[in-house]
């Protein structure tokens, strides 16, 4: 007996110390990192992402800034001021990226048929006077955030599609998504183009009237995630971490918000319903369950790009005298992060 004893008080002690280097063991310090975002339903795979853990996960403390235009998210990352950047292209960008200070790493929005994400939204005395099609901008006064923004480009593929000159629209630049919903209700422009969350607002209020949606004229990738850099050159493993964390917000946003029945109407059931506190808690104005089911925009569920239509968007900021034509596309895209993007050129 008194063997077994020893024994049995042998292997406890034993166990004991096993267990003292875990338990003395501090925790794995996590890599801390900014993000800088617009707070829309197109960052949502962030804030999702963000509210589940999933960056904490991957060993990642994230700080979400969010600004309200998206050269503002260039410039913060270019600036140092955030380590990666969720928005769309803007002529800015290009001319950023084109220094050598970004570099695309995951695709964000891309305005696709059947998923409505950007509205052209007409001033109620301008519909009531007719402006009732994107075909009827010309003569129109129309408020943007900046020149070279993607509202801006929006303009420029309706003016290339319809062909009329880009010219005859007075755009009005306003330098936030918010004064330019302002200049909308207080009459000081035809029209803007707006998220959806921001354009149904206006129209709930009787000061807009959405007009059509981008998706539906003009399907383009209206948005990336980028980083710096320095970033990629410098700390390559928490950018592929970062990457990782924001493909599982991706998913979790496809799962929730783009399913479609079988005759292709959107659905919106448990998992969006799961997924709406994170939209709500970031997604400004605050937007219910009905609207992010309007509103939703797509996004490849793996984050993949459609590299060819950048190149096209950087050649049009080029031909409008908007970015140096000594920028070079493959210069900025890394596209080593994701597998799979769409229309890569083939190397020469």
């Amino acid at each position: 007996m008194l063997k077994r004893r020893l024994f049995v008080a042998g292997i406890a002690t034993a166990a004991t110390f096993a267990l003292l280097p875990t338990l003395a063991a501090p925790a794995l310090a996590k890599d801390r990192a900014v993000i800088a975002a617009l707070p829309f339903i197109s960052t949502a795979p962030v804030f999702i992402a963000k509210e589940r853990g999933y960056f904490d996960a991957e060993g990642i403390d994230l700080d979400i800034k969010t600004f309200n235009a998206a050269q503002a998210v260039a410039v913060a990352v270019a600036s140092g001021d955030a380590d990666f950047g969720v928005t769309a292209f803007t002529g800015g960008f290009f001319n950023l990226a084109g220094k050598g200070a970004l570099k695309v790493i995951a695709a964000q929005s891309r305005e696709e048929p059947g998923y409505k994400f950007v509205a052209y939204i007409a001033s109620k005395k301008a519909y009531d006077a007719g402006f009732r099609s994107p075909k009827d901008f010309p003569g129109k006064t129309v408020a943007i955030t900046t020149v070279g923004s993607s509202f801006h480009y929006n303009l420029g593929m309706l003016a290339d599609k319809y062909g009329f000159k880009l010219d005859q629209v007075t755009m009005k630049p306003v330098q936030s998504v918010p004064n330019m919903m302002a200049a909308l209700s207080g009459g000081q422009v035809d029209a803007t183009i707006l998220p959806a969350n921001n354009a149904l607002k206006l129209e709930h209020e009787g000061t807009g009237k959405i007009i059509g949606w981008v998706s539906d004229y003009t399907p383009w990738q209206l948005g990336a995630l980028f980083t710096s850099t320095k970033n990629v050159k410098d700390k390559r493993p928490m950018v592929e971490r970062f990457v990782k964390a924001y493909q599982k917000g991706l998913a979790d946003y496809a799962a929730a918000f783009l399913a479609k029945d079988s005759e292709g109407n959107r659905m919106a059931g448990e998992k969006a319903l799961a997924a709406m506190p994170a939209l709500e808690k970031w997604v400004k104005p605050t937007p219910t369950l009905d609207v992010v089911k309007i509103g939703a925009n797509y996004m490849d569920p793996q984050g993949r790009l459609d590299v060819k239509n950048i190149y096209e968007q950087l050649a049009w900021y080029q031909e409008q005298g908007l970015v140096d034509k000594s920028v070079k596309a493959e210069d900025f895209l890394d596209l080593s992060f994701v597998k799979g993007h769409f229309g890569v050129p083939k190397k020469k």
